[in-house]
């Protein structure tokens, strides 16, 4: 019988290896991201056999993740229809990637309904066309990269426990900065980035800051998500300092580059369906897109 609970640190133990079962480039998939958006999802999390559930709660409406893990994925499906049916609430999957369509749709049948979430698809980049920004179509960052170099006096160090001060000021100054116009989800992801200062270190986190004239103007946080997959979770920097964006970008990416050589993919997630955000994005020139789709049994 399936049991849920509230997510914990602890969970982190027994979580970790589901992930590296499903080996996913998703970004949902991984603890670092379950654990730091837990204030926003209200998430319950329990084992059923290889395979980890997850529902979560979202202006109060329930849903589920897909659940990951190893083995036969029928038996994991069934207890979350038989679940859902107990709680009276429709079974509903959202982050359901492109590879796991096939199987939703061959187990939960016709009766199943799909449809695309384009804001929630994860971007994905070459590790190094990051670090090297070379090639026509990315001459532009490297323009501001130079300017910046000219303008300031900075340097770049990974980001450890003396340094998270700093970046707690660099974040509260950024938040003055964002209008009410442009606050949709910013809460959200503000509380979110201060339970990753707080547990940066148990959740074995990675991160990098970029100062000039000795403060904090940015800072990047991330995880391993499959061995040749780095997740950067968050990416923040002084708007005003032309070039911070892409001179965090890339000198994070060298660091994660150095220290995990085997890395060949940085998944730098979704847009959020924000059109500023999507644009940045874009101009980075993703190889790929991880797709994601909502699921929704019809006869629930």
């Amino acid at each position: 019988m399936l049991e849920l609970h509230p997510v914990g640190l602890a969970d982190k133990t027994w979580i970790d290896p589901i992930v590296l079962a499903e080996n996913s480039p998703s970004a949902d998939y991984n603890f670092g991201n379950i654990f730091l958006w837990d204030e926003t999802y209200r998430q319950r999390v329990g084992r059923l056999g290889d395979r980890m559930i997850t529902m979560l709660c979202y202006e109060d409406r329930p849903f589920f993740a897909w659940p990951i893990g190893g083995g036969d994925v029928s038996p994991a499906l069934g207890e979350l229809r038989a679940y859902a049916a107990a709680q009276g609430i429709p079974l509903v999957l959202r982050g359901v990637t492109a590879d796991h369509l096939p199987l939703a749709r061959e187990l939960l049948g016709g009766c199943c309904q799909i449809t695309p979430e384009r804001d929630l698809w994860d971007y994905l980049y070459a590790a190094e066309a990051l670090d090297t920004l070379s090639g026509k179509h990315l001459h532009g960052k490297r323009n501001h990269i130079h300017r910046f170099e000219q303008e300031n006096a900075w340097r770049f160090t990974p980001l450890t426990a003396d340094a998270i001060p700093a970046c707690r000021r660099m974040l509260d100054r950024w938040m003055e900065t964002c209008g009410e116009d442009g606050r949709d989800g910013i809460d959200d992801e503000y509380r979110a980035i201060q339970r990753a200062f707080a547990f940066f270190e148990p959740l074995g986190l990675e991160g990098g800051v970029l100062w000039v004239d000795g403060e904090a103007a940015a800072f990047s946080i991330g995880e391993m998500i499959r061995p040749d997959t780095f997740d950067a979770h968050f990416e923040k920097a002084y708007a005003d300092i032309n070039g911070a964006y892409p001179m965090i970008n890339r000198e994070f990416v060298r660091y994660i580059r150095s220290i995990h050589p085997q890395v060949r993919w940085i998944n730098r997630e979704d847009d959020t369906g924000r059109p500023s955000l999507r644009q940045s994005k874009l101009s980075y020139h993703p190889v790929g897109m991880v797709e994601k789709y909502k699921v929704v049994l019809s006869n629930a």
